[in-house]
């Protein structure tokens, strides 16, 4: 008759709530877009586009290298990092910011630049990571752009750059500010070397970024839905005391008015540089 007994050590130890709930946690991902609930399997199996809307969310730098490189890459200057000039603080030191940001991410700064082969063609490849300090541009993302671009230039070898950030990066003053000369000095030595570069504005890609190596491309391309500009909307609305147009500073409007060449969705990219490089070098 045991099949009658209670277990008294069950009972007086029952199973804990967040054991007996089903873990859903990150398994759904909501679309900013549209709204539509999309299993996040399914999302990165799409390369991290909504099914429904077509809607682009933002992706890591080591995901885009992934994506646009054939198999492995080999990263430069993995190991430079900032030596918090300023000793800047504002609600925090500057200097756990850059902490916790490489314990989260597992990169020293806010850009990978890598070689590896897109297509079969052997190129150099700079993306930028939006969630280190929101992919902002100082002393050490200048310094690994310019050495990309050397590297480009020493090997000829095609460029591309794969913008996303919020700017030149404050907590370093004039030195952040600084870099945009120094990387656009270098694009210009790669373009007397008839070196092709190809720019890639992705969501955002704001400010100093702008200002300096993201227009500065043989082609400028964006990611369709793209936040490009270098003062942001309600900054301008602002200044001018104007409501400003439908799709301001998005990649559209951008290409309809002249700024870029070309808005590719994220999964024709790599055949659309691939084909480019062949023009470019024919």
């Amino acid at each position: 008759m045991a099949w009658f007994k209670r277990d008294k050590k069950s009972i007086d130890q029952p199973t804990p709530p967040e054991e007996r709930r089903v873990r859903t946690e990150g398994l759904w991902v909501k679309c900013e877009s549209c709204r539509t609930i999309v299993f996040r399997k399914d999302l990165e199996a799409n390369l991290l586009v909504c099914p429904k809307c077509q809607f682009h969310f933002k992706m890591g730098a080591k995901q885009r290298l992934d994506m646009l490189l054939d198999g492995r890459w080999t990263e430069h200057d993995a190991r430079m990092t900032s030596t918090d000039p300023l000793h800047f603080v504002d609600t925090k030191p500057y200097a756990s910011r850059l902490r916790e940001a490489r314990k989260k991410l597992g990169m020293c700064d806010a850009i990978i630049t890598a070689e590896g082969q897109l297509n079969g063609r052997p190129i150099v490849c700079c993306a930028m990571e939006f969630n280190f300090i929101g992919g902002s541009m100082g002393a050490v993302v200048g310094e690994k752009v310019t050495r990309g671009i050397e590297l480009s230039l020493d090997t000829r070898q095609p460029l591309v750059i794969v913008s996303c950030s919020g700017g030149a990066r404050m907590m370093e003053g004039t030195i952040s500010l600084m870099q945009l000369a120094k990387v656009s000095a270098a694009l210009a030595k790669l373009d007397e070397a008839k070196v092709p570069y190809i720019s890639v504005m992705t969501d955002p890609t704001t400010g100093g970024v702008t200002a300096s190596f993201a227009m500065l491309g043989d082609l400028n391309i964006a990611e369709p839905g793209a936040l490009i500009g270098f003062a942001g909307p309600r900054v301008i609305e602002q200044t001018i005391r104007q409501k400003l147009p439908e799709g301001f500073q998005r990649s559209e409007f951008l290409l309809e008015h002249g700024f870029l060449d070309a808005v590719v969705p994220r999964k024709e990219m790599k055949n659309f540089i691939a084909n480019s490089f062949d023009l470019l070098l024919s």
